[in-house]
């Protein structure tokens, strides 16, 4: 079995607070686009409540959870993982995490060479 590196991770905060959020309102789906303000947040929504198209690609999951990002932002993270972790604050506003007194928070780090050699394929969302 080839041992693959994911394009994005959690911190067990963020994977305790994903499990808190799926607890009040069922799956949940990742989104992180460019931009600013809510858009340089990874959002988090129940699943199927954000219309994911052709311009989006699914990274991979955390906590049983797809994590998507617009195309042209992951041009620009392509060679970082991401990882995800929870922070105190209030979210996005369409964010679930708004309301809680957390919020989630995308850090990255460049994969090595040899990550980089068996880092997991993207899938385009549409």
């Amino acid at each position: 079995m080839a041992v693959t590196t994911a394009r994005v991770v959690a911190t067990p905060a963020a994977l305790v607070f994903i499990e808190q959020l799926r607890a009040k309102h069922g799956d949940l789906m990742f989104h992180q686009s460019g931009g600013c303000c809510d858009g340089s947040a990874p959002m988090c929504y129940p699943l199927g409540e954000f219309m994911v198209g052709g311009s989006d690609v699914l990274l991979g999951e955390i906590g049983g959870t797809p994590f998507y990002m617009g195309a042209d932002q992951f041009e620009y993270w392509e060679h970082t993982q991401l990882i995800i972790d929870v922070v105190p604050g209030r979210g996005g506003a369409f964010s679930l995490d708004s309301a809680e007194g957390q919020r989630f928070l995308t850090r990255s780090r460049l994969y090595t060479d040899e990550e980089w050699a068996a880092v997991t394929p993207v899938a385009r969302a549409g």
